[in-house]
C-alpha cells in the first residue's frame, strides 16, 4: 500500500497523517515574508512531516594545550630560524644549518644529545647564543641535507661536531658506534672528517676512531676490545661476514678467530625482550656451531664485571681449536682492517 506521496506505507508514519502541516499565511500585498521565513518555506515546504532539525555545526579542532613543550623537530627548526640570516631563506641551508647531537638526534640516532642544538653559520659573522641554541662559526661550510624539513649537515659532519664539544669518552665511543652502525656513515669517512676537524689529537676521540676503523660497532664491543687487548691472546676480526663454502652468507659475529675457529658473542639484554629475537639469537649460534665454530656468548655485564670469566673461557676454546682434527668450514670474505691515519690539520 503506498502513502499520498509515493512510497510505500509504514505504520510509523500514523503519528505524521495527525499532524496537520503548517504553511505560511499568504504575504500582504507590498509586505514581502522575513527572511527566516523565506528560508523555512524554500527548505521545509515540500517534505512531508514537520520541519527538520538543522546539523549541527562541525567540532572545532582539539588544539595541544599552550604548556605543553615542544618536541625535538620544533626545537631544531626554531634553533635554524634563529640562527639564520635575515634576508636569506632560513631553511635553504646556506645561512644555517642543524649539526652535533641535535641533527644526530634528528635521524634517530640513540642517546645523541638534542640540546642545545648546534647551528652552523659561517664564519665571520657572530651570533649570541640561548640555553637552546649554540651557534658555530666555521670556514668550512658543508653540503647540506633536509631531514624532516630542516637543512642538516650530513651525519658525518654531525658526529664529528658532535665529538668537538663532547667531554665523555664513553659517550663519544656509543654515539660514533651508533652512527656508523646504522649506516650513515662510513668508519674511513668518519676517520676523515675527524682528521679535517683536527680533532683525532684528542685520545678519547682518537680511540672511538680506532675502534671502529677495527670493525667495532657499539659500546660493548668497544669494552671487550680493551679487555682483550691487554691479555696475550691473538687479535680477533671485529664484526666480520663468514660465508659457507658455497658462498651464502652464515653470520657476523662480535669477534672471530679465523685460524681457530672461535667467536665471540656479546648478546645485550637490550635486543633480547622478546621470544623472536631471542630465538633468532639461538638460531644463529647453532648455524655457527653447525660449520665448525666454537662459540663463547656473554653479556656486556660479564664483559664489565667480570672479565676474567670470559677471557678464559676463550682462552680454553682457542687451545682446544688447535688440537680438533676438523677445521671450521665458514671463512671471513671482504674483510679488511683499516688503518688508523696520520692527524694532518685543516681549517675549520
Amino acid at each position: 500500500m503506498s502513502s499520498r506521496w509515493g512510497r510505500a506505507y509504514r505504520p510509523h508514519d500514523d503519528h505524521r497523517a495527525a499532524v496537520p502541516h503548517r504553511t505560511p499565511p499568504p504575504a500582504q500585498p507590498g509586505h514581502a515574508p522575513p527572511a527566516h521565513r523565506r528560508r523555512h518555506s524554500r527548505r521545509h515546504d515540500h517534505l512531508p512531516g514537520p520541519p527538520r532539525r538543522p546539523l549541527a555545526a562541525p567540532a572545532a579542532p582539539r588544539l595541544p594545550p599552550p604548556d605543553r613543550a615542544p618536541d625535538h623537530r620544533q626545537r631544531a627548526l626554531s634553533a635554524v630560524l634563529y640562527a639564520a640570516e635575515p634576508a636569506a631563506d632560513p631553511l635553504s641551508g646556506d645561512t644555517a644549518a642543524l649539526t652535533g647531537g641535535a641533527a644526530l638526534a634528528l635521524l634517530g640516532i640513540r642517546d645523541a644529545p638534542y640540546t642545545p642544538a648546534d647551528v652552523l653559520i659561517r664564519a665571520p659573522r657572530r651570533l649570541t647564543g640561548t640555553p637552546e641554541v649554540r651557534p658555530l662559526p666555521t670556514s668550512r661550510w658543508p653540503r647540506t641535507i633536509t631531514v624532516s624539513g630542516i637543512p642538516s649537515t650530513r651525519p658525518v659532519r654531525a658526529a664529528a661536531d658532535f665529538a668537538a664539544r663532547a667531554e665523555d669518552p664513553d659517550r663519544i665511543r656509543s654515539t660514533l658506534a651508533h652512527v656508523v652502525q646504522a649506516g650513515w656513515c662510513h668508519p674511513h669517512d668518519l676517520h676523515a672528517e675527524l682528521r679535517a676537524s683536527r680533532l683525532l689529537a684528542r685520545p678519547a676521540i682518537r680511540a672511538a676512531a680506532a675502534e671502529l676503523l677495527a670493525g667495532v660497532r657499539s659500546i660493548a664491543e668497544a669494552r671487550a676490545r680493551d679487555t682483550l687487548t691487554a691479555t696475550d691472546l691473538p687479535t680477533p676480526l671485529w664484526n666480520a661476514r663468514l660465508y659457507t663454502p658455497d658462498g651464502t652468507f652464515l653470520a657476523s659475529p662480535d669477534a672471530y678467530w679465523p685460524d681457530e675457529g672461535v667467536a665471540l658473542e656479546i648478546d645485550s639484554a637490550e635486543y633480547h625482550y622478546t621470544r623472536d629475537a631471542w630465538h633468532a639469537t639461538l638460531r644463529r649460534r647453532l648455524r655457527l656451531e653447525s660449520h665448525g665454530i666454537l662459540v663463547v656468548s656473554a653479556t656486556p655485564s660479564m664483559i664489565r664485571d667480570t672479565p676474567t670469566e670470559v677471557i678464559s673461557a676463550l682462552r680454553t676454546l682457542l687451545a682446544l681449536a688447535t688440537t680438533r682434527q676438523t677445521p671450521p668450514t665458514a671463512h671471513a670474505r671482504g674483510h679488511q682492517q683499516l688503518q688508523l691515519f696520520g692527524t694532518a690539520p685543516a681549517g675549520r
